[in-house]
């Protein structure tokens, strides 16, 4: 009989997983692939897309197009999850597991911060993306603010890239004067694990008079009198307001009893949970790294070696090394890179690579490759 493997969701983590597994066993596994959703989409091209780069349309990767032997991928809303039974069941049935993964991501928490849903401007949900593509055209003047109502929240350097691309867009239409851009962040400098990186998205933010309140997340947005209150009680007025929500993982997650404090906790080396064949990857899982997709990238990686050298004893099983790579958009058309290593010395740390043009092939080729690889384009 085949070992059955349940892989709940179809992101960075759960694709990388499945197709390891399918390159490495074929069709000697049984994979079934859930998400709720009907596509992919990389993270970075909602800032694309906000700023009128391309259409959600264009970036969308159909998981019709995921096809891999002994992969089966299936577009059913996941109601209940039994870890310790490794039973899962869905708006189309229940499917029981020999090893089950859990890659569900974290979802937004719109309603945990008074005044954000009232204001229907966050930028981190795909729909919330094309929303404000169309609220970007309405800023003519006064006081925009960019604010993380929370952490940990996706990809930290991407409230700093939204900052630079939103000065970009307003000085292209001839209104930079007449607007004020702020940004206010949890974290005490933008990418605390790299502190030349801080250093130089500081300088730009300075080079482009935008005001950055570090160590502090936006509590509740005043939206009658506009005006946004920081943890510390900073009161901040604004015209426009451009919001992170808080995250959490998702509520069947948080029902399973899976999660601790908001996430799923595992071992940082094997991703394991508490539950024997339960594993738990990427924005879901308190796995000792940065909410980004490379890094659940590489933790999906961790995890499919462990259950190929289950399958096929004598293959060592690979630690996780919690390192990963982050393009930044410094606007103008240039990226920078920071490659952070967080598990492997007494800290993480970070290495900086200066803004370029040139490394904009680099983030072309992250994105390309990815979608060869998982969707044959």
């Amino acid at each position: 009989m085949k070992t059955r493997v349940l892989v709940l969701g179809a992101g960075f983590g759960g694709l990388e997983f499945s197709t390891r597994l399918s390159e490495t066993l074929g069709d000697d596994v049984e994979v079934t692939l859930i998400d709720k959703g009907d596509a992919f989409v990389f993270g970075y091209s909602k800032l694309d897309v906000m700023f009128g780069r391309t259409t959600l349309d264009a970036v969308r990767l159909p998981y019709k197009e995921f096809v891999k032997p002994g992969v089966r991928f299936r577009q059913e809303t996941i109601t209940a999850i039994d870890p310790a039974k490794r039973a899962v069941t869905t708006t189309a049935g229940r499917y029981d597991a020999d090893v089950l993964v859990i890659a569900l991501g974290a979802d937004y928490d719109v309603d945990a911060t008074p005044g954000l849903a009232e204001e229907g401007s966050e930028f981190y949900s795909v729909a919330g993306a094309e929303r404000v593509r169309e609220i970007l055209p309405t800023v003519r003047k006064g006081r925009v603010l960019i604010g993380v109502c929370g952490s940990p929240y996706k990809c930290p350097p991407a409230p700093s890239e939204m900052a630079l691309l939103l000065h970009d867009y307003l000085t292209a239409r001839g209104v930079r004067s007449a607007c004020q851009i702020a940004l206010a962040l949890p974290l005490a400098t933008p990418v605390p694990p790299s502190p030349e990186t801080s250093r130089a998205l500081l300088g730009a933010f300075a080079e482009r008079e935008i005001t950055f309140f570090g160590d502090r997340d936006v509590i509740e947005l005043d939206t009658k009198r506009k005006i946004a209150t920081l943890e510390d009680g900073t009161t901040i007025p604004y015209d426009h307001f451009f919001g992170v929500p808080k995250h959490r993982a998702p509520d069947v997650v948080q029902a399973s009893g899976l999660a601790e404090n908001g996430y799923v906790p595992v071992s940082s080396k094997t991703l394991e949970t508490r539950f024997p064949g339960v594993y738990a990857f990427g924005d879901c899982a308190t796995q000792g790294t940065p909410k980004a997709g490379m890094f659940a990238e590489g933790a999906a990686r961790t995890v499919a070696a462990a259950v190929i050298a289950r399958l096929r004893s004598g293959e060592p099983a690979v630690p996780h090394l919690g390192t990963g790579a982050c393009y930044i958009e410094f606007g103008a058309g240039r990226i920078g890179r920071v490659d952070i290593d967080f598990l492997s010395g007494s800290g993480p740390t970070g290495v900086y690579h200066e803004p370029s043009t040139e490394l904009r092939a680099g983030k072309e080729h992250f994105g390309s490759s990815r979608r060869a690889r998982w969707f044959g384009r």
